[in-house]
């Protein structure tokens, strides 16, 4: 019989995770955000929707016993579904890039996928579309093989409903939820269940300078997590009531003082929630409770995001913030380069705003 707290399968060592009262240096005294640690899990938040996708697709025969699973990812999603692979006995191919950290293809070997990398990034949609364009040909050429496509399936919003009933069970109430934005999954799943909980909820949008997904023109990044050079299917605009774009340096300054005060700390979607989320913190009324998802943990930037020799030669080093976001009326009004708010979240493909998208 096994002892009290211990796991006996797999799957159950992911989720109930904590959730770490966050308040100086981001926020004065009495005041703060809660933060749900999701880098306890295993590989990082995303080992919720990777089991869950791979469930499902198994369920409604998508996915046959023993075959292959195909899937982009620089990283989270392809831990997870490394770890799908060994509870459902699937082997998985992890096309990424060769802008993934080294030591996320060497987990990703050591758990037993299979990693393919692109070299080259497309002229429109960068990494991830190159990224995708192999993830069809391998398709083609395997039998059988299943793509979870984190990027518009629906089942990877579906995949976060446990992690939004802990954090109504840890907190009793949420008022504003603080979610970065790549694919788009865990945004529109944990709002969407917190809002049958608090129909009054708050969702903020935190993503990356240099993305596209609110309107913006993409540009090269050099973070990762967050933000994307293509418009994943699962954002659920129409749930936003802001965004906020963040800096790499902004992110920087904010995970390393966010480690050395409160010792939590992970990677670049960390540092820019943790950002955002301590601003509205301090500036919104007190009595507000404001949560914030903090996907994964620091061991896969250690030559990056704390590596001084990496932020010095890119210019990042001791860069604090401003202590407001500057603020835009609309997502295109101009390019951003620095932390930003806009209270406007559009849908950049919807008919009415695909020329306007662009004028930045």
């Amino acid at each position: 019989m096994a002892a009290p707290g211990t796991r006996t399968n797999l799957a159950s060592l992911v989720g109930n995770t904590p959730a770490q009262w966050i308040s100086g240096p981001f926020a004065p005294a009495g005041r703060g955000f809660w933060a749900k640690l999701e880098g306890i899990n295993p590989g990082g938040m995303k080992d919720r929707p990777a089991l869950y996708m791979v469930a499902c697709a198994r369920e409604r025969g998508e996915l046959k016993p023993g075959a292959m699973i195909v899937e982009s990812s620089s990283g989270t999603f392809g831990l997870g579904l490394a770890l799908a692979g060994i509870v459902f006995g699937h082997p998985v191919t992890v096309v990424t890039d060769s802008g993934t950290e080294p030591i996320v293809w060497r987990m990703l070997e050591a758990r037993g996928a299979r990693v393919d990398v692109v070299r080259e990034p497309c002229p429109v949609g960068g990494w991830q579309q190159a990224r995708r364009d192999r993830v069809r040909e391998l398709l083609a050429a395997c039998v059988d093989a299943y793509h979870p496509d984190q990027y518009h399936n629906p089942d990877h919003a579906a995949g976060y409903v446990t992690l939004a009933v802990e954090l109504a069970t840890q907190l009793g109430r949420v008022d504003v939820l603080v979610c970065s934005v790549g694919t788009g999954g865990h945004s529109a799943g944990v709002a969407g269940v917190l809002r049958t909980y608090f129909p009054h909820l708050r969702l903020v949008g935190v993503d990356s300078v240099g993305s596209t997904i609110f309107g913006q023109p993409a540009r090269p990044r050099l973070m990762r997590g967050l933000g994307s050079s293509i418009y994943p299917g699962n954002v659920d605009y129409a749930g936003f009531d802001e965004v906020h774009w963040v800096a790499p340096a902004e992110a920087v300054w904010s995970c390393r003082r966010l480690a050395a005060a409160r010792y939590a700390c992970g990677g670049w979607s960390v540092g820019a929630v943790a950002l955002v989320a301590g601003w509205i913190a301090r500036t919104q009324p007190p009595e507000l409770r404001v949560a914030a998802i903090f996907p994964d943990g620091p061991l896969r930037y250690f030559d990056t995001i704390y590596s001084d020799e990496y932020c010095r030669r890119h210019g990042l080093l001791d860069v604090p913030p401003a202590a407001e976001p500057d603020e835009i009326p609309e997502p295109w009004a101009h390019e951003v380069t620095l932390w930003t708010r806009c209270r406007r979240v559009v849908d950049p493909l919807t008919p009415a705003q695909r020329g306007t998208a662009r004028r930045c």
